[in-house]
This record gives structure tokens, sequence and C-alpha cells, in this order.
């Protein structure tokens, strides 16, 4: 329990790999700035009835989702054989 009024609201934690959240913040920030896919997502939360911090929240796990799926996958065919040539 925090003091002061949270309006029911639990703080979010500001722990982990600090320089892939900055990352995050970067890329979070341009795309907003710049029309496209990233922005588009970031109105349509606000429009949804998200404050700004909370729609900027919601489109950096967006795109730690869509880089974890990259790495992930670029992962699973970095380890798997390749096929050999045919002759």
């Amino acid at each position: 329990m925090w003091s002061g009024n949270t309006a029911g609201r639990v703080r979010m934690t500001r722990s982990g790999n600090r320089q892939l959240n900055a990352a995050l913040h970067r890329i979070a920030v341009t795309q907003i700035r710049l029309s496209g896919l990233g922005q588009t997502y970031y109105r349509n939360r606000i429009d949804a009835g998200d404050s700004t911090t909370e729609a900027l929240r919601c489109l950096k796990r967006r795109l730690a989702r869509v880089v974890f799926h990259n790495l992930h996958t670029d992962h699973k065919n970095r380890i798997q054989p390749r096929q050999p040539a045919a002759a």
C-alpha cells in the first residue's frame, strides 16, 4: 500500500533491463512522432479512453512483443541445421 491517492492503480515497476527499456522508449516516441502503425495504435488507445501515459506504455509493450518474437524466430532459424544443396 502506498500513501497518496493512486485511484486504485498499482505502480509499475521500473526494474529490468534499463538499456532495453530505454531503447523501447526511444522507438515508441519516434513511432508516435512519425506516421505509421505505431502512431495509429497510440491514437486508437487514446480514443479508447487511455491516458497518454497508458497509451505509451501499451505501445512499448507491443513493441517488446514484436522484438521478442523476431529475436525468438531468428534464434530458431539459426539453430536448425541447414539443408545441403541438391546437386
